[in-house]
């Protein structure tokens, strides 16, 4: 790779995957249930995972290059903008300085992180892992926010926290979440509380204990996956008895 990397060399080298059969699979994928793409969202035809091999190759693609990438309609170009700050925000040499920069950056351009899939390939480490030393009102704000995607920001980044064993915004956001009208937040919060629960599975039986009943459905049926049967029922009959 060239020593100076640019933003126009990556949409260049991504491009040559374009494949009119990857375009059609992408297209009915995200129009079968796990949509609700931006208005305006547009798609190449490449697969995620010669998205995710090149951005390696552009993972010290400078931020105001990525910035670039982020304001690229073309939806496999930002997430390829996001594994890279995903990528940076990961390895163990990247300094604060630069760290803060890619967390700056998600925030300030969060109206370009317009799907599911844009937060959950970023928001772990270039957020959580950012704020996991730090103090973390932020989460709790983006929870209560009127944009589906800043909310999902708030429980997705907690994966980070989760990892070194810090299960306590996860249930809190959760309590946040639990009124939220939308099946991509249920989907992830109850995803999230099942990986809490793996952790301590006391305070995911108290959480469901207290909320089981009146949570959607969705969320519940995510949280309780990785119960014995007897337990799952339990639950399920709670919230079936309302």
């Amino acid at each position: 790779m060239p020593s100076i990397l640019t933003a126009g060399q990556f949409v260049s080298q991504l491009t040559a995957y374009q494949s009119a059969e990857e375009l059609q699979k992408i297209q009915r994928y995200f129009k079968s249930g796990e949509g609700q793409y931006g208005e305006g969202d547009q798609f190449l035809g490449v697969r995620m995972g010669q998205v995710f091999d090149l951005a390696k190759e552009f993972i010290d693609l400078p931020p105001t290059e990525i910035e670039k990438l982020l304001e690229n309609p073309l939806h496999e170009v930002r997430a390829g903008a996001l594994s890279i700050m995903d990528k940076q925000a990961r390895r163990k040499k990247t300094p604060q300085n630069r760290r803060k920069d890619l967390f700056d950056l998600y925030l300030r351009r969060i109206d370009r992180i317009n799907n599911w899939d844009l937060v959950d390939v970023s928001a772990p480490f270039v957020i959580g892992g950012y704020l996991f030393d730090k103090p973390r009102d932020l989460l709790y704000q983006l929870a209560q926010s009127s944009n589906i995607w800043e909310r999902r920001t708030a429980i997705v980044s907690t994966a980070y926290f989760l990892r070194q064993g810090d299960v306590s915004d996860t249930f809190k956001i959760a309590e946040l979440l639990l009124d939220d009208d939308q099946d991509l937040i249920h989907k992830a919060t109850g995803g999230w509380l099942r990986a809490a629960g793996d952790q301590d599975h006391a305070q995911l039986l108290t959480f469901l204990d207290r909320h089981a009943a009146t949570m959607p459905r969705t969320m519940l049926r995510y949280a309780i996956e990785h119960l014995d049967k007897p337990q799952r029922d339990h639950y399920l009959s709670l919230r079936k008895s309302t």
